[in-house]
């Protein structure tokens, strides 16, 4: 990988986000980091600039839900860099109801995080990576609460993911001949960020269920991130890649 790609990465200011920003400065890319916590997005920056040995990666605040900060930030990023060959909708959260206590609100806000900033940041990047020479990639950060339901995730949760792997699998094949490879990394159980909002009992269970008796660690998923974006990954578009230790072989 080559200095001269930019790549992209949405809830880069702390777990996965962080991992990955750090996988990538360390692979050679220039990294945007975006996050709507400017404080800690500042703090990681620099932390980035020493872990990946590379400098600090550009940062911009904004809120992925909202359609028209992240026209903005695309704005920027084509002025100050000319466009983009890598983007990677990591940002995204999990709200802990059970479904009949689902709000309205909590509802609409699950799926604007998790699954419209992706959208939005997808209608973006493309005329960019259009223009860009090369297979450009795109990587959907999901879940195995897509698909496993063996364990507790919430009913929104859920659906926001699927609809995320379902936009993966759209983009790949009506892109699929402008050189633009999407793929979702679906990882099972990994330590970030989220640990804090799922109760102690369901944590203790889903980490049992982990073949391992632990549970993944971000640098694991950023390492598959890697890949992808690299050549190796030239070849691979509208895949949902399952990542949990061979949890769920039956």
């Amino acid at each position: 990988m080559t200095t001269d790609r930019v790549a992209l990465v949405t809830g880069a200011a702390r777990g996965l986000g962080y991992a990955i920003s750090e996988a990538l400065l360390k692979a050679g890319l220039r990294v945007v980091a975006v996050d709507l916590d400017g404080e800690q997005l500042e703090r990681s920056a620099g932390e980035l600039a020493v872990a990946s040995g590379t400098g600090p990666p550009l940062t911009r605040v904004a809120d992925i839900s909202q359609a028209d900060q992240v026209r903005g930030v695309f704005r920027w990023l084509e002025q100050e860099l000319g466009g983009l060959d890598v983007l990677v909708n990591n940002a995204g959260t999990c709200f802990m109801s059970d479904f009949v206590d689902i709000s309205a609100d909590e509802l609409r806000r699950q799926m604007a995080i998790n699954f419209d900033g992706a959208f939005y940041a997808c209608q973006a990047a493309i005329p960019l990576m259009l223009r860009r020479p090369g297979v450009k990639k795109i990587v959907n950060i999901s879940s195995n609460g897509a698909y496993n339901f063996d364990v507790f995730d919430p009913a929104h949760y859920r659906a926001s993911k699927a609809a995320l792997d379902n936009l993966t699998k759209h983009l790949a094949r009506r892109y699929a001949t402008d050189a633009i490879a999407v793929n979702s990394i679906a990882p099972a159980m990994t330590r970030t960020e989220l640990f804090r909002v799922v109760p102690p009992d369901v944590l203790e269970r889903a980490m049992r269920g982990m073949p391992r008796g632990r549970p993944m660690e971000p640098w694991e998923v950023a390492a598959w991130v890697v890949f992808l974006v690299s050549p190796a990954g030239d070849c691979a578009s509208g895949n949902v890649i399952i990542l949990n230790q061979g949890r769920d072989v039956r």
